[in-house]
């Protein structure tokens, strides 16, 4: 593929592949129900874990995540091999942000979507394995303490570039992502901030509280 075609023909499939909203589609499929009507209203893990529970809310982490890999590597397979190596990590950047953009900007869904963390961190997977281990770490010890989803993401979207830099200070198509990325994520939880001070932002659990008054009111209606 010439390589004039072939960075728009990447940033489609990977945005694309980035805007399938797996929330949206698992609640439906299952419940039907839309997530986008209850909780927040965010098509994201967080929220579907907040209202349907632990296993559903892992399942689309994973189905999230596994879209930013997917569009990473998608990306890719279209780059030019002259290009060279360097090149071809440009390649990937491409796709990792388009993937990004493609959740939290779906036109499956009137381009709305996540806050883009968990399709974020597939592509990391990727494209820098090993800041994973790291940025978990450290999300998972924020949550703990703090027991906001929002303030882990923030955290560690903020520490991101830092962490590339020391792992991977050569590789400057990663540098760029790793800001890029960043910023975009600590925009999309804008709103989480302002509920925080305000002191209106829910904290994580692990029940089903929210599921459990759906199906009382539902129980309600049907006798």
């Amino acid at each position: 593929m010439p390589a004039a075609l072939s960075i728009p023909a990447a940033v489609l499939s990977a945005y694309l592949a980035g805007s399938i909203p797996f929330a949206v589609i698992v609640v439906k499929i299952f419940w039907g129900q839309d997530i986008r009507t209850l909780g927040s209203g965010n098509t994201g893990a967080t929220n579907v874990l907040r209202v349907f529970g632990t296993a559903p809310g892992l399942a689309v982490l994973a189905l999230d995540a596994f879209k930013g890999a997917l569009g990473v590597t998608l990306a890719l397979l279209m780059a030019p091999a002259e290009w060279g190596g360097a090149g071809q990590d440009w390649f990937r950047v491409l796709g990792a942000m388009s993937a990004i953009a493609g959740h939290s900007f779906s036109p499956f869904i009137g381009f709305r979507g996540g806050k883009g963390v968990a399709t974020a961190a597939g592509a990391i997977v990727v494209l820098a394995p090993r800041t994973i281990l790291v940025m978990m770490v450290i999300f998972l010890a924020v949550v703990a303490v703090f027991k906001y989803v929002s303030v882990g993401s923030v955290v560690i979207a903020a520490l991101f570039p830092g962490v590339c830099w020391m792992l991977y200070p050569d590789r400057y198509a990663l540098l760029a992502f790793s800001v890029l990325a960043a910023g975009l994520v600590i925009w999309r939880h804008r709103s989480n901030i302002g509920r925080i001070r305000r002191g209106e932002e829910p904290k994580i659990t692990f029940r089903r509280r929210m599921w459990d008054e759906l199906k009382a009111r539902h129980h309600d209606r049907s006798v």
